[in-house]
This record gives C-alpha cells, sequence and structure tokens, in this order.
C-alpha cells in the first residue's frame, strides 16, 4: 500500500498511511502575527481533514490554536507533555478534540498507526521567555511505512538512534525569517541529518511559505532557495534518498516495500 505525503506549506503537511489520515503542524492563516503567507494557497478545508493531528512544539507557528479549532469532533490531537498548562485556553478551545500529552520515547497508538514522540533540539517555550514547560518533539508514524516528522530541530548525537529506521522524513530546511536562530536545520544540516537517518526519502518542508511583513528584500534567498539548495545537497551527500521537493498542496505516493 502507497504511504501518501502532501505539502500545506511551513511545517502543514498531510501523511495518509493505512487509511488513516495524520496531519502535522496544522497553520491555515494568511497571517500570524508580523508573518504573512506569500506563497501558495491556503489549504483548503478539504485539509483540515484529519484522524490525527500532531503538534511539535509550541511556538504559535506550530501550534496555532485558531487553525486547531477547525479539526472535526474527536480528532485525536498529540501534544508536549505540559502543553495544555502552559498554554492559555488551549484545553478550553480544543475540548472537542482527544488530547493526548507525550513525552520523547513515548508510543501512542492512533487507528492503526503508532506514533513515536523523539527529541529534538529546539526552544519548546511559548514565548522565549521563562521557564520551558514542554519540550519540542519530532514524531515517526509507523504503519505501512515509517515517516519521520522532525518539527523544528538542530542536528544532535542521538538522533539516528532516537529515530530509529525511517522509510521517510520530512525535514525543515529553512525558516520565516531572513535568519535562522539556534536548534534549526538549514538545508545544509538537513542534508547531514540525512547521511545520519539514510531513509528512502525525504521531503523538505518549513521554508518558503511565511515571511516578516516590511522584509521582501531582506535576505530574500533565505526564503526561495532553501527547496533547492536541499535537493543539491543531498544529491551530493546521500545519493541514495529520493528527494521530492513539493510545491504547496502538491502530494507524493510512495510505494513501500517490506
Amino acid at each position: 500500500m502507497p504511504v501518501e505525503i502532501t505539502w500545506w506549506g511551513h511545517a502543514t503537511c498531510t501523511v495518509e498511511d493505512s487509511g488513516v489520515r495524520v496531519l502535522t503542524d496544522p497553520l491555515f492563516v494568511r497571517r500570524l502575527a508580523h508573518l504573512r503567507r506569500r506563497r501558495g494557497e491556503l489549504p483548503p478545508p478539504g485539509a483540515w481533514r484529519a484522524d490525527v493531528a500532531l503538534v511539535s512544539h509550541l511556538h504559535s507557528d506550530h501550534l496555532h490554536v485558531p487553525s486547531l479549532a477547525r479539526l472535526a469532533p474527536g480528532t485525536h490531537l498529540i501534544v508536549p507533555r505540559g502543553a495544555p498548562k502552559a498554554v492559555p485556553g488551549l484545553s478550553r478551545r480544543l475540548a472537542h478534540l482527544r488530547i493526548t500529552e507525550v513525552a520523547p520515547g513515548d508510543h501512542t497508538k492512533a487507528g492503526g498507526l503508532l506514533v513515536r514522540a523523539v527529541s529534538a533540539r529546539h526552544d519548546g517555550r511559548r514565548l522565549n521567555v521563562g521557564p520551558q514547560r514542554a519540550l519540542a518533539l519530532g514524531y515517526v508514524i509507523e504503519g505501512e511505512a515509517r515517516t519521520y516528522f522532525a518539527g523544528d530541530t538542530g542536528l544532535f548525537a542521538s538522533m539516528a538512534e532516537e529515530v530509529g529506521p525511517v522509510d521517510a522524513a520530512l525535514l525543515p530546511v529553512g525558516g520565516w525569517g531572513p535568519f535562522l536562530g539556534e536548534g534549526h536545520l538549514n538545508a545544509e544540516r538537513a542534508a547531514e541529518a540525512l547521511t545520519r537517518l539514510a531513509p528512502r526519502s525525504a521531503v523538505p518542508v518549513h521554508y518558503g511559505t511565511y515571511w516578516p511583513i516590511g522584509m521582501d528584500a531582506v535576505r530574500p534567498h533565505e526564503f526561495h532557495a532553501p527547496g533547492e539548495e536541499f535537493v543539491r545537497l543531498a544529491a551530493e551527500r546521500a545519493p541514495a534518498v529520493d528527494v521530492y521537493r513539493l510545491e504547496h498542496g502538491e502530494s507524493v505516493r510512495l510505494e513501500v516495500a517490506r
């Protein structure tokens, strides 16, 4: 059975495996604070349909409460442990969802899938001040395939060991501003991640979607170039990996051999 991956923009993807639809870091708005969607149409209402939604960390471009509120009642929402306490109003506004809190190493059954939480190297706080009440996470979705959704992360020594063998990797290759802070993958570091993880396939995400208002002319290559740069570097460093650079709303079907 093929696994289908659709990239809606930023870190929002649909992974359909074993008849189960998994949505990652849903973000369905044209503007978020100082960020504006500069490329790709907003995901259509069909993109809101999911059996399971994964949230990697508490930053508002990944845990966006109004977008999560659009999910259908009963949708299984998996969030970092501590998120409901750290984000005001989350439990109240998302009372129609079935929320599970997880930490690295936890396994959660979701339909016919197993979702495993893994570590990420990223600031997990809602704001860049105060104590860290919830860790940033990545997830491995295990069904017909094993798909790694990295969320936001930098490289870390135990990445390959924690993630384990995977068929597909959804890797961030950029950001939403002219400079990437600590705890991010750029195109070069994402290509290095491929050499460590050795997936069969990879899809670059988290680039070329949102950009700060009024900063269109500031280091614009950081908006436009990461996807193509990742494809080039991946071909050099991990030639055995099939890389699919999707346009917004585009899908790829991956045949999984077991």
